[in-house]
């Protein structure tokens, strides 16, 4: 069995100091969405006993799908990559990006440059490309990018005709190597009518990649609470597309609290099996919420609360 965490919309707080020119651009509203709001949502110490959670279940490996910060600073990626470490080695941890870390198109190169060691193949000479593919155990981490720069109140992301043509080359491939394969991404490559100003651009291509190539589990963020959902692969096969919560969320009106998953993959090539435990803050300690098979079948329910 493998255990994979799975901890996204991580959104790392304070936010470090800012001079007046940073804020010529989108970051002006970030910047007080931020000290009017988010700054109340988002609790450090809440994060921090997720972390503690995480290492204890001592997984094989942790994926990171995206927005580690808020409005695109400098000094946040700095804070972001020692928050990284903290959190494990290069080689255990996997990040994709997010909206809020390409919020300004500098920022693209910011986190290129800071992240790479967590968020490129296995290359012995990488450079941030996507798709790019991880090969951990029985693990075939593939990760995409959504992450571009967009208009002030825009939060979509896009995935382009070549990164998902690449996509579905890796999925051929690391399917007939019978590896599990994983699809890392932040923004939900679900079809929804609603969201508009939150959608994939290109959702249409990765879920074609997937009908025809197949998956064996899509992680993503994005929406801030946990999900589960499917799509289609080949020969009538269904894909588990799960949602993480962020780990940094305080209770409130809409939302329980902090949370993230921990994914335990059994089986082999051609019959991988996987089930899901929620873990989060509830009643001010870290608890199981509840537990899902993730590989449907027509006499077995789908989920368990705790």
């Amino acid at each position: 069995m493998t255990v994979l965490a799975h901890i996204s919309d991580i959104h790392l707080g304070p936010l470090p100091p800012v001079r007046w020119r940073e804020l010529a651009s989108k970051r002006a509203l970030g910047y007080l969405n931020w000290h009017r709001n988010r700054a109340r949502i988002f609790e450090a110490s809440i994060l921090a006993a997720i972390i503690t959670d995480i290492h204890a279940s001592r997984p094989d490996h942790i994926a990171v799908t995206g927005d580690l910060v808020n409005i695109g600073l400098d000094a946040e990626y700095d804070t972001a990559l020692d928050w990284l470490h903290a959190l494990g080695d290069p080689h255990d941890v996997t990040v994709v990006p997010g909206n809020h870390d390409a919020y300004v198109r500098r920022a693209i190169e910011r986190y290129s440059a800071a992240w790479l060691p967590f968020a490129s193949g296995d290359d012995p000479h990488p450079e941030m490309m996507f798709p790019f593919l991880r090969r951990r155990g029985p693990l075939a981490l593939i990760g995409v990018s959504t992450a571009v720069a967009t208009a002030p109140m825009m939060a979509t992301g896009k995935v382009d005709e070549e990164q998902a043509q690449k996509l579905g080359q890796l999925l051929a491939a690391t399917g007939r190597e019978g590896l599990c394969r994983v699809v890392l991404i932040h923004h939900p490559p679900v079809s929804r009518r609603s969201h508009f100003f939150r959608r994939l651009i290109g959702a249409d291509l990765v879920r074609h990649a997937v009908a025809r190539f197949g998956a064996d589990l899509i992680l993503h963020g994005h929406d801030h609470h946990t999900s589960i959902a499917y799509l289609p692969g080949p020969n009538g096969s269904e894909v588990p597309v799960v949602g993480a919560a962020s780990p940094s969320i305080v209770p409130h009106a809409r939302h329980p609290g902090g949370a993230y998953n921990l994914i335990r993959i059994e089986g082999g090539p051609g019959r991988w099996a996987s089930g899901m435990v929620e873990r989060g803050f509830r009643d001010g300690a870290i608890r199981t919420v509840a537990s899902h098979r993730l590989d449907r079948t027509a006499d077995q329910p789908t989920a368990t609360q705790a």
